[in-house]
């Protein structure tokens, strides 16, 4: 829709010309959303709403550094309970300790850290341990 609106013509029946003639050619068909019902209107209104959104369909996550650190300890330690091999274990404890022992060092602003560095040898134990008892299905 380039074309200007032509001297003369009313601007409101100009626009339902441009519009009727875009439904016609299906131009709305193929819209994200088309057939779904609108998103849910009851909320309070936020400025920042398509922000939000995008920063959702994107997947990303604005946390302040310390909470994103603990975020990160916690998925260190789901990762350490797939983890296949006593190496796969202490490779993914020591990055995440170093990051832990450079906030420890320099506290980051936001809420207090509030982890430790893991002891990667008890949790390497921890590990061995709940593999013996586990029968891998073969």
């Amino acid at each position: 829709m380039t074309e200007r609106k032509p001297p003369g013509v009313s601007f409101e029946s100009w626009v339902d010309r441009q519009i009727r003639e875009a439904a016609e050619r299906g131009d709305f068909s193929s819209l994200e959303g088309f057939g779904k019902p609108l998103p849910d209107d009851t909320a309070p209104y936020d400025e920042l709403w398509w922000i939000k959104g995008k920063m959702h369909r994107e997947g990303v996550s604005v946390l302040p550094p310390a909470l994103a650190l603990r975020k990160e300890a916690e998925d260190a330690r789901e990762a350490v309970d797939r983890a296949a091999t006593q190496a796969q274990v202490r490779r993914i404890l020591t990055e995440v300790n170093e990051k832990i022992e450079a906030a420890i060092r320099r506290p980051p602003p936001g809420p207090l850290l509030g982890i430790t560095p893991f002891d990667i040898e008890a949790v390497v134990r921890e590990w061995r341990s709940g593999r013996e008892g586990r029968t891998d299905p073969a």
